[in-house]
């Protein structure tokens, strides 16, 4: 049965702690590719996993429209007021782009290792029911405190608020009976994984969750039907291992027959991002033809074979300085990765060696911060600090592209002279396309030169005591804002030309 659901896609990323970075980046790229949603697993018993509220709304800060959601929160260590007041809270930062997967708490021993209750697994479904409740109070602005007697949460007058920007959905993690009839009765959405429940169990299991809508006087197309995947776009049939042809049409059916309209893919893999959107695409038109009584055809869309894996790298999660030196929502962006181009490693190598160029200059700010620390300290100078702050990169070369271009291209074109190899005019001539945004890099070149230029008077002032330590460090931060939001953007819209253009 098709519920009628509108088509939503995204990804299931890991949120290692020690590639936060990369994490955020990955995010930023489902958005990029036109997806919908990212999610991300919570399990706060984890040490080597990032705190799954905290990024997510560092993902949300740094998106614009992808929706965000936890795969699924870990109610036992989440008390449903405060986890409601989370939820509600990055709703209303992020205008509206949160939704709350919810789990009952599946590996209890780590819950109680860790201080939450030593609960049964009936015991579990119940305390979820009680939060289900909880947090539906919260959100409602109107009414007075709230008092909910029960067996494991029980409110006696909390105050209710804030309410979120959007009618937040609760979609639960469910697999047996007992949660599957709870999702039926009281969830928003249903979110099983392709890995624990095949596409042979849908039918069974989407049974379960309608009669028990039926019984408690729902329609069960109020609930949401959402499908984590596990596949590879290599294998030679079967469920989701093959071309993305094989995908679409698997993907359209489970839309046409069991309903599922949320498919989110779990992968870390830059490349099958990029793939599944395109995916993305096919069903849509697929589902659409079909809902629509058109014969849905064949061939629906041309496989991707783009293997372009260089990832860019994420700008910092938070400022340091209070000081915006320009309006970052109006960076100009270009075109879009071509999904049916291939690269060699060759071409790779190129925005890999910008990133690693813009690495440097990011150790540089660092040792810039170590230096003004050991002022503070008496351990240095001001004029020795001042001397090694004029002999980094960053200050004896146009430290961007420049700086790139002048090693990229000595190392592969030798017989280049730097006026040759300037990079920026032989972007705006390989793709019109490119010229809002090299305008834009060289702008804000000349306003990080002034930035530089602020730090260098901060010293001179503190050695003729017209200004602070704390003058210093207000330029640095603000250099460390504006130079590093700078080298993000730049990666992020100029990775993929270096390759495609091979302008070197």
């Amino acid at each position: 049965m098709d519920y009628g659901h509108e088509l939503v896609f995204g990804t299931f990323l890991t949120p290692a702690i020690d590639q936060v970075d990369r994490v955020i980046a990955l995010a930023q790229l489902t958005e990029q590719a036109g997806l919908d949603l990212v999610t991300l697993q919570d399990h706060p018993y984890q040490p080597r996993l990032a705190d799954a509220w905290t990024l997510l709304s560092v993902i949300a800060a740094q998106t614009r429209t992808v929706r965000v959601a936890t795969n699924v929160a870990n109610l036992p260590l989440r008390h449903p007021v405060v986890l409601a007041r989370s939820v509600a809270s990055l709703d209303l930062i992020s205008g509206g782009r949160v939704e709350l997967g919810l789990g009952a708490g599946g590996f209890r021993e780590a819950v109680a290792a860790n201080g939450g209750p030593s609960l049964t697994a009936g015991q579990s479904i119940a305390a979820l029911e009680e939060a289900l409740a909880i947090i539906r109070e919260v959100w409602k602005p109107e009414g007075g405190g709230i008092r909910l007697p029960g067996k494991h949460y029980s409110l006696t007058g909390a105050k209710r608020g804030p309410a979120p920007a959007h009618p937040v959905e609760i979609w639960l993690g469910a697999y047996k009976p007992r949660m599957l009839a709870l999702t039926g009765r009281l969830a928003d959405g249903w979110l099983p994984s392709s890995g624990y429940v095949g596409p042979e169990a849908l039918p069974s299991l989407n049974k379960q969750i309608d009669e028990a809508a039926v019984a408690a006087g729902r329609n069960p197309s109020a609930i949401r039907r959402l499908y984590n995947l596990s596949g590879t776009f290599a294998g030679s049939g079967g469920f989701l291992q093959g071309p993305e042809s094989l995908w679409i049409d698997q993907l359209t059916e489970l839309t046409l027959s069991e309903g599922m309209s949320t498919y989110i893919l779990a992968s870390d893999n830059p490349d099958d991002i990029r793939r599944f959107a395109e995916v993305a695409e096919g069903v849509k038109e697929s589902v659409a033809a079909a809902r629509a009584g058109e014969k849905k055809t064949a061939t629906v869309a041309a496989p991707v074979a783009s293997n372009f894996t260089v990832v860019p790298t994420a700008p910092p999660a938070s400022r340091r300085s209070a000081v915006q030196v320009w309006d970052e929502s109006a960076r100009p962006t270009g075109p879009a990765l071509d999904p049916e181009r291939t690269y060699t490693p060759y071409q790779l190598s190129s925005g890999e060696h910008l990133i690693q160029v813009h690495d440097h200059l990011r150790a540089e700010l660092e040792q810039i911060h170590d230096l003004v620390e050991q002022v503070a300290a008496g351990q240095l100078g001001v004029g020795a600090a001042r001397s090694h702050i004029n002999t980094m990169t960053m200050r004896q070369n146009n430290w961007t592209l420049g700086t790139y271009c002048e090693s990229y291209c000595r190392l592969v074109t030798t017989h280049h002279s730097i006026e040759d190899a300037s990079l920026f005019p032989r972007l705006r001539r390989a793709d019109d396309r490119l010229k809002p945004v090299v305008d834009r890099l060289q702008e804000e070149h000349l306003v990080i030169h002034d930035v530089l230029e602020n730090v260098d008077k901060a010293l001179v002032n503190l050695v003729s005591g017209e200004g602070t330590l704390d003058d210093l460090r207000a330029a640095v931060d603000l250099l460390d804002d504006t130079l590093l939001s700078h080298l993000s953007y730049e990666e992020r819209e100029l990775v993929e030309p270096l390759a495609r253009l091979g302008v070197i």
